[in-house]
This record gives structure tokens, C-alpha cells and sequence, in this order.
């Protein structure tokens, strides 16, 4: 009853889904809007819609094709999907380099690129440099050189450094430093980082 004292007429939910969508049709329509596809399935990251795209990506030299959200990060890809945990998930805004990965050869902030943007390319990170069981010479200077210190920013600067040395195979310590800029060490290793750098330079010219 309203408050004119009349009676109201209660509308029931099999009412309302036949008023929106016209019977059968907007029982097909309504799922969707609460989040399930027509069968009355969750629509998760299993179900391709235009919020969860399918990607491929190639990782570490092995292909991957999965389904994203449209607004997960490469980052949350790489840790939280491939258990891929070398990336660091530190500032989390594209600051400090924690996450520095490579893709199609260039270091990039992957918490800070939507994963459907990598889509179609090449991702490479600190889990892809050793080979064969051999460590990179990269990660040998790091150890010779005491180039860390806690560690957690060690596998952005293996990253980036590596992008530096695939292009110039004598850099200038100006080139190693400008090229390391972007990575943050919270310990303050810098000299002994831009050694490390160095001394890998060396050892891989020797071939």
C-alpha cells in the first residue's frame, strides 16, 4: 500500500527479467550484467570477452598465450599467473626499476605496462639470463663485485644492464651510468653496480 492508501502491485524478479529483455532474451542479457556469461558461468579470466582480451606473449623464449583483464600489468602477469617473481613489485608506479624487464630487446617498468600491450612481443627476464645452467656474465660480476646488497633491486639493473651491453659491447662508464639511470638502489651500490656492469662488458667481449 502507497501512501494515497492504495495497493501496490508487487512486481515479481520473473516480471522484471521478462521487462528487460523480452523473456528468454533478457535472461541471456541480465547474466552479463552481474557478471556471467548466458550459461550462468563466472565470467573470469577462463571466458574472452572485450574486458579479458587473449594475449600471446613469448617469455624466456617460450610462447604463452593466456587471457588477461584489461587492466592487469605485465607485472602482475609475469608474478602472479607465470610465477615469474624476479621482477620486483616495489614503488608499483614506474619509478624505481624494481621491475625492469625487456621487451623486444628494450628495458621497460613492467608494473607499469598493461600486459594486451605487450601483446605479439618478446619478454625477457632475470629468470632468462642464465643458460644451460650457467650464469649470465652479468650476474658472475654481480657476485664478483659485491654488486648488491639486499638484492631486491638486482634483478632491475641485471635487466636494464643487459639491454645496454646486447647494443654497446665497450660502454663508457657515462653510457653505463646513463644507461642504469631509471633503476633505483635503496642501499646506494652504485660503484660497485656500475663495476659489476664493467667487468661483464670485459668478459663477454672476450666472447
Amino acid at each position: 500500500m502507497d501512501r494515497s492508501g492504495k495497493t501496490k502491485k508487487l512486481v515479481s524478479r520473473r516480471d522484471f527479467l521478462k521487462s528487460v529483455g523480452g523473456g528468454a532474451a533478457g535472461l541471456g542479457i541480465v547474466p552479463r550484467v552481474l557478471g556471467r556469461d548466458a550459461a550462468g558461468r563466472a565470467a573470469g579470466p577462463d571466458l574472452e570477452t572485450e574486458e579479458n582480451p587473449r594475449i600471446t606473449l613469448t617469455v624466456n623464449g617460450r610462447k604463452i598465450v593466456l587471457l588477461v583483464e584489461a587492466r592487469e600489468t605485465l607485472l602482475e602477469i609475469l608474478r602472479d599467473r607465470l610465477r615469474l617473481t624476479g621482477a620486483k613489485r616495489v614503488c608499483n608506479r614506474g619509478e624505481c626499476g624494481g621491475c625492469t624487464v625487456l621487451l623486444d630487446g628494450r628495458p621497460v617498468y613492467a608494473c607499469h605496462l598493461l600486459a594486451v600491450q605487450a601483446d605479439g612481443q618478446e619478454v625477457r627476464t632475470v629468470e632468462g639470463l642464465a643458460r644451460r645452467g650457467k650464469l649470465h656474465p652479468l650476474q658472475q660480476a654481480f657476485i664478483d663485485k659485491d654488486g648488491y646488497q639486499c638484492g631486491y633491486c638486482t634483478p632491475g639493473f641485471l635487466m636494464a644492464s643487459a639491454a645496454l651491453l646486447e647494443k654497446t659491447k665497450a660502454p663508457s662508464p657515462e653510457e653505463i651510468k646513463t644507461a642504469l639511470s631509471g633503476n633505483l638502489c635503496r642501499c646506494g651500490n652504485y660503484q660497485k653496480i656500475y663495476a659489476a656492469v664493467n667487468a661483464a662488458a670485459q668478459e663477454m667481449r672476450k666472447g
